[in-house]
């Protein structure tokens, strides 16, 4: 078992990916370091004096400043070091012309539907426009379980808080995330359930949603109907029927789209189960497929790379903009910038943001930068995206359904249970984990640790991935979990 890791040949320090004793010596071939204290795993230690000011480098950047001086073989975290960044920067587009080459095309078994979009679940989903509607919501989901069967994979509701006393903005992101969702071809049909009294009412929303397949989408608005629970049932009866029709047939993996978000960090996301996602990325893209990068706040320290990874200076403008709105967003609020690793993510041995961001980026791989979308705008180009949303998980997990993802992706050190509007995959940063909340976790690269390999694992979390698109059950949908999470930003009337 490998018991540390430098991470880059330029790093001052190494990553202990298994718990190590004081007076143990590490023997790096070039250097020799006699740990001075216990480290815990996960955790940093110098490989060399780092003086007071100095910059610390692990994944080949700087993570933060050295608050003292740190002797070889020290423990470092944030009793020693802290924060370089600052507040709004100046950045020059350096691009680097990443590319990745095609590959073989794969397929797996995915629903079609008649916009030719395809979903790798058929669902009925019941969608609140605002939340007084919730509890009826819940009740038609209950009622209506009796429908399920045949290619009627499951029906459900989701329900959310919103939908009326909002303004500007905050209320058009409302709408537009509940257009996009009604819209995402995992879902076979959709009752739309309305008040009637709302600011997004269905007659408000149905501009959003464009042209649609009024076979597939349906609307009940509650003040209109006597009994709104028995109207819904009997449109939900002749929706399941259309659903029915639909069967699984050979889709290509270019159609594929794949959101990527990680939560509950720890020091090994960054180089176990971040950098197998990011591998997992660029075999999808080499393939023709997309993937989704989002939780901007945790870019911050990490901007850099992805900017010059875009294809050209647009894409460029568009990311500075991506982080400098948000930076902005803190600001309005009066809230730090740079306060954002969790104290989870600092036992699990994250230090400063910088720590936590250049892990968080490995999820994106390789691949150059092919779009840059604003809040609930859905995907365009194949290849990566960069996706505005908080850091938040279910926030986050939302808006990458809400931009068109089929699954997401979920890197974890720490474990959780949660769940999104699509099948969500749980990947465990360590075998501890793994072992322990195997109810969660639906992917391990704590092995990586041990024998396995991060390319290896990359590919053995592609084919995985083709199960869940073609119809395997992720954890979470086992135990019934969906959840929404839209981002409020604005007055609550």
């Amino acid at each position: 078992m490998k018991e540390f890791i430098r991470i880059n040949d330029s790093d001052n320090v190494a990553v202990a990916l298994m718990p190590l004793s004081k007076d143990k010596t590490i023997d790096l071939g070039d250097i020799k370091v006699t740990l001075l204290q216990d480290i815990p795993q996960g955790h940093k230690f110098a490989l060399a004096e780092i003086k007071s000011g100095d910059a610390v480098i692990k994944y080949g950047n700087q993570i933060g400043i050295a608050k003292e001086d740190i002797p070889m073989g020290s423990w470092v975290h944030t009793h020693n070091i802290g924060t370089a960044l600052g507040e709004l920067l100046e950045y020059n587009y350096k691009p680097v012309h990443a590319s990745i080459t095609g590959s073989e095309e794969r397929f797996f078994d995915g629903f079609r539907r008649s916009d030719g979009k395809v979903g790798v679940r058929n669902e009925i989903w019941i969608v609140p426009t605002v939340g007084c509607m919730n509890s009826v919501a819940k009740e038609i989901e209950r009622s209506a379980q009796h429908l399920v069967g045949g290619s009627l994979e499951s029906i459900f509701a989701f329900n959310h808080p919103y939908g009326c006393s909002q303004m500007g903005d905050d209320q058009e992101n409302t709408r537009e995330i509940l257009a996009d969702l009604i819209r995402h071809p995992n879902a076979g049909g959709v009752l739309v359930l309305g008040l009637g009294c709302e600011n997004s009412n269905i007659d408000v929303l149905k501009p959003y949603l464009g042209d649609y397949d009024d076979k597939r989408i349906k609307f009940l608005v509650g003040q209109n109907s006597e009994d709104e629970v028995e109207d819904a049932l009997a449109i939900l009866t002749d929706l399941a029927e259309y659903v029915k029709t639909f069967k699984r047939e050979k889709c290509s993996a270019s159609e594929l789209i794949i959101g990527m978000k990680c939560g509950g960090s720890d020091g090994l996301s960054g180089i176990t189960a971040n950098p197998t996602v990011g591998g997992f990325s660029d075999i999808l893209i080499s393939k023709g497929g997309t993937a989704i990068l989002t939780e901007v706040p945790e870019m911050f320290g990490a901007e850099q790379q992805l900017m010059n990874r875009c294809e050209n200076e647009e894409l460029f403008d568009k990311t500075v903009c991506l982080i400098n709105d948000f930076k902005n967003y803190f600001k309005a609020h009066n809230q730090t910038i740079y306060e954002n690793p969790s104290p989870g993510n600092k036992a699990g041995g994250i230090s400063t943001l910088e720590d936590k961001s250049n892990g968080c980026t490995q999820k994106s791989g390789s691949a150059p930068v092919k779009g840059v979308l604003k809040y609930a705008e859905p995907v365009h180009e194949k290849g990566l995206n960069l996706l505005s949303a908080p850091g938040n998980d279910l926030v986050a997990s939302t808006a990458l359904a809400a931009s068109g993802a089929q699954i997401i992706l979920f890197t974890t050190g720490r474990g959780t249970p949660f769940a999104s509007p699509v099948p969500t995959v749980k990947i465990s940063t360590n075998n501890a984990l793994y072992n322990k909340k195997k109810n969660w976790i639906d992917f391990n690269c704590g092995t990586i640790v041990e024998t396995d390999t991060v390319s290896g694992l990359s590919e053995k979390l592609f084919e995985y991935v083709l199960e869940v698109a073609s119809g395997k059950t992720v954890k979470s949908e086992d135990a019934g979990y969906h959840d929404l999470a839209i981002f409020k930003q604005g007055v609550t009337l």
